[in-house]
């Protein structure tokens, strides 16, 4: 922090749509003239458009922040996006029409990366450099018209030589196949990083336990994973079914800097209560996850009595040596639907 450097600060708002220097409001003290825009039907909007080398450091998004908003980002000259993903589940949020856990609070999401702050303030501190120029949008697939409010700032200035594009996509299953595992990320070629994950299972059927599922990470082509998780609260870095397994008997909710399990949607009084959802995210920051020709990830659904066929819902975040489109398509509006 006390390092200076040869840097241009910029900033993309509602009050600043061009985030040119010396172009914000020309309102008085105590004057708001525009706070947010309203974006239509169908319509896309552009938020964000700099040239660099520079780089985004931080993003924050509220108003209407449900999975009809689509955030795009697109690096360089590329005509197609490498971020791609519904603007809740991008911030770790994916069951949006929820607005209370089941203790009756904000769902808090607390990490190094992303915060989801109370009232819905989604925040990105993804490090997101570019060469030539950088462009976020976001897409309205409602039927009337939203309100956004947003900021997103950065830096113009000299980047290292050796850089990766972030990338995202969004992907989900409602419900996994029974059977098969789930995949988080596939069709990665290239040398890279992935970076973590955030998750959304909204639990079906009958319900004994679901986190027996193994996380397994093929690494350049491998057959048979190099990284390979023995359940799902494990990879989520918790154990023993995330405390239900053992002691109180009862879910229990931890936010911190790289791993957790922030929100429980439903009764949480009862042992494995049919019909929960839980919100989890996993960022690889001090265990490092490197690929040099390609990377897939999986993750089982399974509990005790066998495979399961519950409702998965994922973004993955990885950086990459070029930027490339994401490998998954987006699900319709109506497929998205998150209850």
């Amino acid at each position: 922090m006390y390092r200076l450097h040869q840097r241009t600060t910029f900033g993309f708002s509602a009050e600043n749509p061009t985030g040119t220097r010396n172009g914000g409001t020309p309102g008085k003290d105590c004057e708001k003239l525009r706070p947010c825009i309203s974006v239509q039907p169908g319509e896309t909007v552009t938020l964000c458009d700099v040239t660099g080398p520079g780089m985004i450091t931080h993003m924050w998004f509220t108003g209407y922040i449900g999975h009809g908003f689509i955030l795009r980002i697109f690096w360089e000259e590329s005509g197609v996006p490498s971020v791609e993903a519904p603007i809740s589940a991008f911030f770790g949020c994916a069951y949006d029409e929820n607005m209370t856990d089941a203790a009756g609070q904000y769902p808090v999401l607390n990490s190094q990366l992303l915060l989801v702050a109370p009232g819905r303030g989604f925040n990105s501190y993804f490090e997101m450099p570019f060469r030539r120029r950088c462009r976020i949008t976001m897409e309205n697939r409602c039927d009337h018209p939203c309100d956004l409010f947003y900021m997103i700032s950065g830096w113009q200035g000299a980047l290292p030589e050796e850089i990766g594009y972030f990338h995202a996509a969004y992907r989900q299953e409602h419900p996994v196949c029974k059977g098969r595992s789930y995949t988080v990320l596939d069709g990665v070629n290239g040398r890279g990083r992935f970076l973590g994950m955030t998750l959304a299972v909204g639990v079906n059927g009958h319900n004994t336990c679901w986190v027996e599922g193994e996380a397994k990470m093929y690494i350049d082509g491998e057959t048979r994973p190099s990284m390979n998780y023995t359940g799902t609260e494990d990879y989520f870095c918790g154990s023993y079914g995330f405390g239900n397994d053992i002691a109180i008997k009862q879910y229990q909710t931890y936010s911190a800097p790289y791993t957790g399990l922030y929100a429980i949607l439903g009764d949480s009084r009862e042992q494995y209560n049919a019909q929960k959802r839980f919100m989890l995210y996993r960022f690889h920051v001090k265990d490092e996850i490197w690929f040099e020709k390609g990377f897939r990830m999986v993750m089982d659904n399974l509990g005790w009595t066998g495979p399961r066929y519950d409702d998965y819902t994922s973004t993955a975040y990885w950086y990459q040596d070029m930027p490339v489109g994401v490998p998954f398509a987006l699900p319709s509006h109506d497929e998205m639907t998150m209850r």
